[in-house]
């Protein structure tokens, strides 16, 4: 039987552990154990799975080195293969055309602020689900607690993105962008300059989400009116505690969701705004907050919106989450001409220059 690459096999297992939203510490194991084993000379993987050694490496413990003799010798790993059986069910036929008809993802974190994988991990990730572009939205500066990007350090992840870009396979490319804070008078937290040079601004709101009705949404409002932004991320801010159908894992008893009410704002005044202007709201594909709430998200089609369906994926698994994103869009009557990456990069970066930034 030819041997498998157990080096992928455990990548992929980080994978559908990301996907089925597990925790950090046991996705963490599988990506630290395969740098390590990718780092080996030559020969030495089989040489030490023959002698039963593998388990003498740093951070390979029972479970990996079992999964790596299985993939040595041919076998799919039953580790791997009881996380695949576990994907979750088929999408039905509306939210199929929407997943089918996406081409990238327009928020998304790396390492470089609170995401736990490289740009160049999670970009080659999303050549692997057939993306065409994947916009890299790190946080802004006053998100300390999300190590947010000085404007220096954006100025360097601009310059990384343009060597990676050199590098990544053809048809495929990192979009640049941010996920800049919505601060209390409405104002972007970023250099206008810096942001003027982006592709892609997400702006979401992600302190004082207990504002009162009137001075939330004037704040909202006045981000919408900023010619820098394109995107307005998930806009109520709320955390559920239950999980869209499919998200299940082998530690699916154990998870705890964070728990958080969606912020009070005037709805129909931010979706008319966000028409009017030609910004698109997020549909946030993340477990925890399918944002906005299925009522206001049926309020937004009805306000001619334009859409993004996106999965603020930290993780390179996170990124296929868009599945779920899809669901809810489906139920809410939003049309894949109306989801701005659904759109090839060229006339996204148009849109997003007609903002006149």
């Amino acid at each position: 039987m030819t041997a498998r690459d157990p080096i992928a096999d455990l990548r992929r297992i980080a994978f559908l552990l990301e996907r089925a939203n597990e925790a950090t510490f046991r996705v963490r194991a599988f990506r630290t154990a395969a740098a390590t084993l990718a780092g080996l000379p030559a020969g030495e993987l089989a040489e030490r799975a023959v002698a039963g050694t593998l388990t003498d490496l740093p951070g390979v413990g029972d479970v990996i080195a079992r999964s790596v003799v299985e993939s040595l010798s041919g076998q799919e790993p039953v580790y791997l293969r009881r996380l695949a059986a576990t994907q979750g069910t088929d999408l039905d036929a509306a939210a199929a055309a929407l997943r089918s008809a996406l081409r990238g993802d327009c928020h998304t974190h790396s390492d470089w602020s609170d995401g736990g994988s490289s740009i160049e991990e999670m970009a080659l990730a999303a050549v692997e689900l057939g993306h065409e572009y994947l916009a890299l939205t790190d946080h802004s500066p006053r998100l300390r607690v999300a190590r947010g990007l000085t404007a220096a350090r954006l100025r360097r992840q601009l310059d990384h993105v343009a060597t990676l870009n050199a590098a990544l396979p053809e048809g495929f490319r990192i979009l640049t962008g941010i996920e800049v804070d919505i601060l209390e008078d409405g104002s972007l937290d970023q250099d206008e300059e810096l942001l003027a040079r982006l592709d892609v601004v997400v702006g979401s709101v992600h302190s004082g989400l207990g504002d009162e009705r009137g001075r939330m949404t004037r704040r909202m409002l006045t981000a919408i009116r900023n010619p820098h932004l394109d995107i307005l991320g998930h806009c109520t801010g709320r955390m559920v505690t239950s999980r869209p159908p499919g998200v299940t894992g082998p530690g699916d008893r154990g998870h705890r969701a964070r728990s958080r009410p969606p912020s009070d704002f005037d709805a129909a005044a931010v979706f008319a705004a966000c028409a009017e202007l030609d910004k698109a709201v997020e549909i946030n594909s993340r477990p925890e907050r399918q944002d906005p709430p299925k009522r206001l998200l049926r309020l937004a089609v009805e306000a001619g919106c334009r859409f993004a369906i996106n999965t603020d994926a930290h993780a390179p698994g996170q990124l296929d989450w868009q599945r779920f994103g899809c669901v809810r869009a489906a139920l809410c009557g939003v049309q894949p001409e109306r989801v701005v990456n659904t759109w090839p990069a060229d006339r996204l970066l148009e849109w997003t220059r007609s903002h006149g930034r």
